[in-house]
């Protein structure tokens, strides 16, 4: 099972391509390609993503990406995990969620 994209968290993912892609569509395959395989994880290991409740309650959990500064937010109890958002792992994470809902 894989995980789902919200149409929020779509909406990100594609803004982040677009973005990446100015530079080098190189790295946006390859940024696409490990938000892919992220998404394969959290659908198989719903619970791998950390806690933070401090930025939002269970069952909302966070999984940033490997190579990139990006972290995911979704949802661990959806059937299947659904992302919430794709955001920068600098931006203003108390801010942007503090409306997220589940």
């Amino acid at each position: 099972m894989k995980a789902a994209l919200s149409r929020t968290a779509t909406r990100d993912f594609l803004a982040v391509v677009d973005s990446i892609n100015l530079e080098s569509r190189r790295a946006a395959s390859k940024f696409t390609d490990e938000v892919e395989d992220a998404l394969i994880r959290i659908g198989r290991h719903p619970q791998i993503g950390a806690e933070r409740r401090e930025l939002a309650d269970p069952p909302v959990r966070f999984w940033t990406l490997q190579r990139y500064p990006y972290v995911m937010i979704y949802d661990a109890a959806a059937s299947p995990p659904s992302i919430l958002r794709i955001l920068h792992g600098s931006r203003d994470l108390p801010e942007l969620l503090s409306g997220l809902r589940t």
